[in-house]
């Protein structure tokens, strides 16, 4: 895959992975929209629970909100979640998506400005207006902060696909380990964390309310 710009320019091809994962970036997108929305940096925040600072820190691909951030940031804007990793070409009616190809998202920040503790890839990028919205998620051994929760519209599922976390849904407490599921609300506040001292590796998926 060639990534596009937000002006539809093919961007350089990276050489490795790596810097696929580095050079892909959401924040241009979001300003882009925002702009063209005529919405201020202190209307996107008060929407998102994000300060402006971080915001305009988003908007200039210094750090990456996470999926859930993303998803109040894309309802904001009046896109999907798919919009901000969507490839520019034609419109396809099934996609077939590499493993060294999909579009990555590091960087990832808290509510407070601190590291979220987990990098995702999108598992889809050309097929469009999706009732589904499907990432990979890569959770950092040790993340224990439990500081920030969040809650967007729509529905979840998670499958543990290697180690071990744990879900904070609201007042719960629920130890995933590997081919555990959940399927939640997303409107429940929640958070997840690694467990037992190592990371993991979690399928999520992103269900469009009714």
């Amino acid at each position: 895959m060639r990534v596009r710009g937000v002006d539809g320019e093919l961007a350089p091809q990276p050489e490795n992975r790596d810097a696929l994962t580095e050079e892909f970036r959401i924040g241009s997108k979001i300003k882009v929209l925002r702009l063209a929305r005529k919405k201020t940096l202190q209307e996107v925040a008060d929407d998102t629970g994000f300060s402006p600072a971080l915001i305009s820190q988003i908007e200039n691909n210094n750090v990456s909100p996470p999926i859930a951030t993303l998803s109040r940031i894309a309802k904001v804007l009046g896109v999907r979640v798919g919009y901000f990793f969507r490839d520019e070409g034609p419109e396809e009616e099934y996609e077939v998506v590499r493993k060294e190809m999909r579009p990555a998202v590091t960087r990832v920040i808290s509510l407070t400005g601190g590291e979220h503790g987990y990098t995702y890839h999108a598992l889809t990028y050309r097929k469009r207006d999706k009732i589904m919205e499907p990432f990979l998620l890569t959770v950092d051994p040790g993340m224990r902060n439990e500081e920030n929760q969040y809650s967007h519209e729509g529905e979840e599922f998670l499958l543990i696909l290697e180690g071990e976390a744990e879900l904070l849904l609201e007042d719960q407490r629920i130890v995933l380990t590997e081919g555990d599921s959940v399927y939640f609300e997303s409107a429940l506040k929640h958070r997840l964390l690694s467990h037992g001292g190592v990371g993991a590796k979690v399928l999520a998926v992103l269900a469009k309310g009714a």
